[in-house]
């Protein structure tokens, strides 16, 4: 069978080309940006990569062509697949009909922090030796690939998005899934592109919420209001709490102000956990992670000793390069409050240096403005701030630079970004830079012009 994929390069699509490649089935794609990690992942599967959409792609003509939530009405290829009367599908569909019948689903969702979490999920059913299969919207370092099969009788966990899943199917992807447990790590506003206020995306939620049976959990962060609407909604399944409120099922107490190291208690167990990762956003999304594990019969002693081994997934807090003591760091980080997590949770540590934030704005919310008011706070924790004008950035950043207290400068130009932050770096600095796309290689760029100026 051929199966073809509209927008393979994106982190969703391309993850669900190898679970098809490895269910045996000939893969190709079509997408407009082609870029590493993705790329590579597709190219080492020996999947067929085409670049940019046209109606050639679908000669010879596919068995069923898989549509990313990217493609719209209009897209010269999903003019032709429509015009030839192909058969179709979205992603989530395909995933729900074809990986996860008979499989024990665990779903991580909410607004920050999926991917991380669904990664320390699989990581430690894997340090269990129940060899679960996953879907991530990233590449977990443990496994080297955002997406397998594992064993048929284990668990699936899956990053659970709640944007929409087609241009013909308007619903949340998450519904598609049918967990038994879903994970709710946070809920704020985001993707104004498609959901006109939080209300629209709790509802959403509830949704989620609804496909829940009886017999499985529900695992929700405390101190989170949004989550709490969307549970007074009604709910049918069983609920544990997680975090750092005394009544939650599920204990945190930091031992570090990094969180480098951690308490977990739940009921007369608990663990002390030391691992390589800094803030507490990640301590919660590793609170969460035992819990769903736990659920799945991974002690908690068991848990808290794979996290020790735990590596964050590529774009998370990534060291990508070193030259004269100055550290260059890749963060998917795109939202005010990712913004400020990463930068909170890397001042906390123990480095001496300065932290210097560069930043794309990037993504659709960022795009549209939505949360534009919130970006000067957001790099409070760092000594600088770049910012980056993309052409396609409706609104101009001058406004964010006059209100941020740390010390902020705009570029519309790479070069001239990458050799400003040359002139500026010194040993011990820590340069992280956050977007949700490629950057135009920014960090390659960074590295090899750092090496130029000061690695002699």
């Amino acid at each position: 069978m051929h199966l073809h994929i509209l927008g393979i390069c994106g982190t969703f699509m391309g993850s669900l080309a190898l679970l098809a490649r490895e269910q045996g089935l000939r893969v190709s794609g079509s997408d407009a940006g082609v870029y590493p990690p993705m790329s590579t992942q597709l190219q080492e599967a020996g999947i067929t990569l085409m670049e940019g959409y046209s109606a050639d792609n679908l000669e010879p003509r596919p068995d069923l062509v898989v549509v990313g939530n990217a493609l719209s009405r209009g897209n010269p290829e999903v003019e032709a697949l429509l015009d030839l009367g192909l058969p179709y599908v979205s992603g989530p569909q395909w995933l729900a009909e074809h990986v996860l019948p008979g499989r024990r689903v665990i779903a991580v969702a909410g607004t920050h922090g999926k991917t991380t979490t669904a990664s320390l999920v699989a990581w430690l059913l894997e340090a269990a030796g129940l060899a679960p299969g996953f879907l991530i919207g990233g590449v977990p370092r443990n496994f080297g690939i955002s997406a397998r099969l594992g064993a048929s009788d284990a668990p699936f966990v899956v990053e659970a998005d709640e944007y929409d899943t087609a241009f013909f199917d308007k619903r949340s992807k998450f519904v598609h899934y049918r967990p038994e447990i879903a994970v709710l790590g946070n809920l704020e506003f985001d993707h104004a592109d498609i959901f006109p206020d939080l209300a629209a995306i709790e509802r959403q939620f509830h949704h989620l919420i609804r496909t829940v049976p009886g017999k499985g959990k529900l695992l929700v962060a405390d101190g989170e209001p949004a989550l709490d609407r969307v549970l007074e909604q009604g709910c049918w399944t069983p609920v544990e709490r997680f975090g750092q409120s005394p009544d939650s099922d599920w204990h945190l107490t930091l031992e570090r102000d990094d969180a480098g190291r951690f308490r977990v208690s739940h009921g007369d167990e608990q663990v002390v956990v030391d691992w390589a990762l800094s803030g507490t956003y990640n301590a919660y999304n590793a609170l969460a992670a035992l819990a769903a594990a736990h659920a799945c019969g991974v002690s908690l002693s068991r848990g808290g000793e794979a996290l020790a081994r735990f590596e964050t997934p590529r774009r998370r807090q990534e060291l990508r390069g070193e030259v004269a003591g100055i550290r260059v760091i890749d963060d998917f980080a795109h939202h005010p409050t990712a913004i400020a997590a990463t930068l909170d949770g890397l001042r906390a540590t123990d480095g001496q240096g300065r932290l210097l934030a560069v930043i794309e704005p990037r993504s659709n919310t960022m795009r549209l403005g939505a949360l534009r008011e919130r970006l000067a706070a957001s790099v409070a924790s760092a000594d600088l701030a770049y910012w980056y004008q993309p052409a396609e950035l409706d609104w101009a950043l001058a406004p964010v630079i006059e209100a941020a207290t740390t010390p902020s400068r705009a570029y519309d130009d790479l070069d001239t970004l990458v050799a400003a932050l040359v002139a500026e770096a010194r040993a011990g600095d820590r340069i992280v830079v956050m977007s949700n796309g490629g950057f135009g290689g920014i960090h390659e760029r960074l590295l090899a012009a750092l090496e130029e100026t000061h690695g002699r």
